[in-house]
């Protein structure tokens, strides 16, 4: 089972996330169990305050470090002296990707810090293993951040989606974006489903899917195929690809 602990001061934000869908199911099965802790019950100040202005002037208020510190000293007690992977979501932190998901999944005890107000009072970051943003824009707090993460850390845990093969063709997974998918019917609307899917023949329909997938990373992300390494048979796929998108002549 993975422990996941959660310093944040709205609590109640994280209610519907983590009882509905893929993660609530995770965590009836057992395979995931949350602790939401308001680092704001931690506080020594007689109004419960956490935040701060800042030394030396400047705008908004900071995060102050003693209930934090004080909230992860009460995670690594009640944890038998298992401090865990501690997470700061921030914006100046790492770009959170799919391997950093894969990565974190791997890791038996995750706490995110989730602040808000203007920023942290940097001895608090003396806590943390990593920083992360889920992208360059800023959020009034760090728990919208934080559920993206635990969704794409716990949908990969073992026995957590129903084909465990699912997130293995995902996009991003192998640093391509994910060929399309049909379902029934085969016609709908005019609309007709690749014959070359309907036929049976798995070695055709993961040629279509390799090249489809290349495709679509080429036309949208074409920034992913400096990323990773192509076989050689992907290659001759890219070039063909790049050939009838720029409709040069074959050659």
């Amino acid at each position: 089972m993975m422990k996941i602990d959660i310093l944040t001061l709205f609590p109640e934000m994280f209610q519907g996330p983590l009882n509905e869908s893929i993660i609530g199911k995770a965590q009836s099965n057992g395979i995931v169990d949350f602790d939401l802790i308001n680092f704001r019950d931690f506080s020594e100040n007689k109004h419960h305050q956490v935040d701060d202005t800042t030394y030396g002037g400047g705008a908004g208020m900071l995060l102050m470090p003693q209930p934090i510190f004080d909230a992860m000293d009460y995670v690594t007690q009640k944890s038998a002296g298992d401090r865990g992977h501690v997470i700061l979501l921030d914006p100046a932190g790492k770009r959170f990707s799919q391997q950093d998901a894969v990565n974190l999944s791997h890791q038996q005890h995750l706490i995110f810090i989730c602040g808000h107000y203007e920023g942290y009072d940097e001895r608090i970051k003396t806590l943390v293993d990593e920083e992360y943003s889920i992208g360059d824009y800023v959020l009034t707090g760090g728990e919208l951040g934080a559920m993206v993460m635990l969704d794409a850390v716990i949908r990969l845990l073992p026995g957590v989606l129903g084909n465990d093969e699912s997130s293995v063709d995902e996009s991003f997974t192998n640093g391509l974006l994910e060929y399309p998918q049909y379902t029934r019917p085969a016609n709908f609307r005019g609309m007709q489903v690749p014959e070359v899917l309907t036929n049976g023949n798995h070695q055709l329909i993961d040629e279509w899917r390799q090249k489809e997938s290349l495709r679509k990373t080429y036309q949208r992300r074409p920034d992913l195929l400096k990323k990773i390494s192509l076989s050689a048979h992907q290659q001759k796929l890219l070039k063909d690809i790049k050939r009838n998108y720029n409709n040069e002549p074959n050659e």
